[in-house]
C-alpha cells in the first residue's frame, strides 16, 4: 500500500491505462483507415451525429459483419476528430492484446485522455483517485461516475469554462472485449454515467452484432430508445469503395513494376464480387498480391483460381482464416459450455443447418431441390424450438437469420460472405474446425431414422417439409 500513499492520483491513474488502445498508439502503427473518397456517405452520417451537440442522440452505435470495415471507419473518425479538436478520448479493443481485451482499463484510459485536455478537470480527476486509491477495483459504473461524470459536473458547476471541450468518446471493437457480461456492464455504465443532459459527450461505439450490443439495441433493449444505430452491412453498399480501393492500389503496383497493364478490369470486378461487401477481403487480397518478393501477376492468378488451388504453402486468405477461426472457436466454446448442450457437437450441428440452406447442394443441385423448413429440420435433428437461433447467437457477424416466407416459425440461414462458406468447405483452411460432408450425411441420416421410429411422418404434396 505504500506506493498508493506516496504516489499522486494522476500517477496512479497513468499506471492503470492501456496505451495500446489509443488511436495514435505505436502498437497500432499503420492501423487500417478509409481511403480518400471511400465510405463518404457513412462517414458523413457519423460526423453529423457526433458533431451535433443539439442532437437528442448522445450515443451512436455502428454494428456490422466481420470484416465490414468498422475499425477502419472508427480510425478515420478518430483522426478527423483529432484534427478538428473534438476527440475527447478513444479506446480500441483487441482480442489478441491482453492489455486491451478487457474492461478493466477502459475507464482509466478514457479519464486520462479527457483530463489531458483541461488542467482544472485533470486536477479534479487526480483528487478523485487520491480520495479513493482503490477506485480501480470498483464496478465500472462507480469508476465512471468518480473519474469522469462527477469531475466534469463539479468543474462546470464551479464556473470553469469547458465550452468547446473535445466531446467525442470513441470505443471500437466492443465484441473483442472478453466476457459478454462485462460488455453489457460497460454499456449500462455508459448509459447511466455519460449519456446525461449535464454532460456534453457524444459516444460512438462499433461492434460486431454480438449478444451484448445486439440485445441492448433491439426493441425493448436498454439502449434502443436513446441510441442512433447504423447497421453497416445492411445499409451501405461497399462495392464501389472496394473497387476504387483495388484500382488505386493495383495502379500503384503497376507503377512499381513498370507495367500498368499487369491486370485487367474484369479481375477487379471478380474480386469485388468475391468480397461480398467485406473490406477485409480486398485488403487481404491486396496484401497478398503486393508482396514485394513475389510476382503480382502470379499471385493475382492464385487468388482468382483459389477454388482449384491446393498448395499447402500459398495461403492468400490467411488473415481471413484467422478471423473466421477465432469467431468459430469462441462460438463453439460458448455453446458447448452450457450444461443443457452437453454432448452436442456445435460444429457438426452448424454444418447440418448449412447443408439445409437454399444455396447448399446437399439435397440437390439447385434452389428448387428438396429442402426442409428450418422448424421441421430442427425437430428432425432432435433439438428444441429456436435451437438454430441459439446455435448461431455468437456467429451473427458472419451469418444472418431471416424469417421464411412460407412459415412464420422458421428461419432461413444465410452467409454475409461467400468466403466464409468456402472456409468451412476447405479442410486446409478450417483445419481442426473442419467438418466433412460425409460426417454431415451420417448425422442427418441417423437423426432421420430415429425420427421415423419415434414419430409419425406425413410428407406434404411437395415433399419439402414434414407435417407432424
Amino acid at each position: 500500500m505504500s506506493h498508493l500513499l506516496f504516489s499522486s492520483g494522476w500517477e496512479l491513474l497513468a499506471k492503470q491505462i492501456a496505451p495500446n488502445a489509443l488511436h495514435n498508439s505505436s502498437a497500432r502503427y499503420d492501423a487500417p483507415k478509409c481511403d480518400e473518397d471511400t465510405r463518404v456517405e457513412v462517414i458523413g452520417e457519423i460526423r453529423d451525429c457526433i458533431e451535433d451537440l443539439e442532437s437528442p442522440h448522445y450515443l451512436l452505435c455502428m454494428t456490422g459483419a466481420a470484416g465490414a470495415g468498422k475499425s477502419a471507419l472508427q480510425q478515420t473518425i478518430a483522426e478527423i476528430c483529432s484534427t478538428n479538436n473534438t476527440l475527447g478520448s478513444a479506446f480500441f479493443f483487441s482480442a489478441g492484446d491482453s492489455t486491451r481485451n478487457t474492461v478493466q482499463k477502459v475507464v482509466p484510459t478514457i479519464a486520462y485522455q479527457l483530463g489531458c485536455h483541461n488542467v482544472d478537470l485533470k486536477g479534479r480527476i487526480k483528487a478523485a483517485v487520491e480520495d479513493e486509491p482503490l477506485i480501480f477495483s470498483k464496478t465500472l459504473e462507480v469508476q465512471m461516475n468518480a473519474l469522469i461524470a462527477e469531475p466534469f459536473e463539479h468543474a462546470t458547476g464551479t464556473g470553469i469554462d469547458l465550452r468547446g471541450f473535445p466531446h467525442v468518446i470513441l470505443i471500437d471493437g466492443l465484441d473483442e472485449c472478453a466476457e459478454e457480461n462485462r460488455q453489457e456492464e460497460l454499456l449500462i455504465a455508459i448509459k447511466k454515467c455519460l449519456l446525461i443532459d449535464s454532460l456534453p459527450f457524444r459516444v460512438f461505439i462499433t461492434s460486431r452484432p454480438e449478444w451484448a450490443i445486439r440485445t441492448a439495441l433491439e426493441p425493448g433493449g436498454h439502449l434502443h430508445a436513446g441510441a442512433y444505430h447504423i447497421q453497416l452491412s445492411d445499409q451501405y453498399d461497399a462495392s464501389g469503395d472496394m473497387r476504387r480501393y483495388l484500382q488505386r492500389r493495383f495502379c500503384a503496383i503497376g507503377t512499381r513494376i513498370g507495367d500498368p497493364q499487369w491486370y485487367r478490369e474484369d479481375n477487379v470486378e471478380a474480386l469485388v464480387r468475391n468480397g461480398s461487401g467485406q473490406f477485409v477481403y480486398v485488403a487481404t487480397v491486396y496484401k497478398f498480391i503486393s508482396e514485394r518478393r513475389g510476382s503480382p501477376v502470379e499471385r493475382l492468378n492464385i487468388v482468382l483460381t483459389w477454388a482449384l488451388h491446393r498448395s499447402q504453402v500459398v495461403r492468400p486468405f490467411e488473415a481471413l482464416d484467422y478471423l473466421y477461426t477465432n469467431i468459430l472457436h469462441a462460438a463453439k466454446n460458448a455453446y458447448e459450455a452450457v450444461d443443457t448442450h452437453s454432448g452436442r457437437d456445435f460444429l457438426l450441428l452448424f454444418r447440418c443447418y448449412v447443408a439445409n440452406t437454399p444455396t447448399s447442394n446437399f439435397f440437390g443441385p439447385d434452389e428448387d431441390s428438396f429442402r426442409f423448413f428450418e422448424a421441421n429440420f430442427t425437430r428432425l435433428l432432435g433439438l428444441e424450438t429456436r435451437s438454430l437461433v441459439v446455435l448461431v447467437s455468437d456467429l451473427r457477424s458472419l451469418v444472418t437469420l431471416d424469417k421464411e416466407k412460407e412459415r412464420d416459425d422458421s428461419y432461413s440461414l444465410q452467409f454475409y460472405h461467400r468466403s466464409f462458406a468456402e472456409f468451412l468447405e476447405e479442410e486446409m483452411r478450417a483445419k481442426e474446425l473442419f467438418v466433412s460432408l460425409p460426417q454431415v450425411y451420417v448425422h442427418i441420416i441417423r437423426c432421420f431414422f430415429r425420427f421415423i421410429v419415434e414419430c409419425e411422418v406425413d410428407f406434404d404434396s411437395r415433399g419439402s417439409s414434414l407435417a407432424i
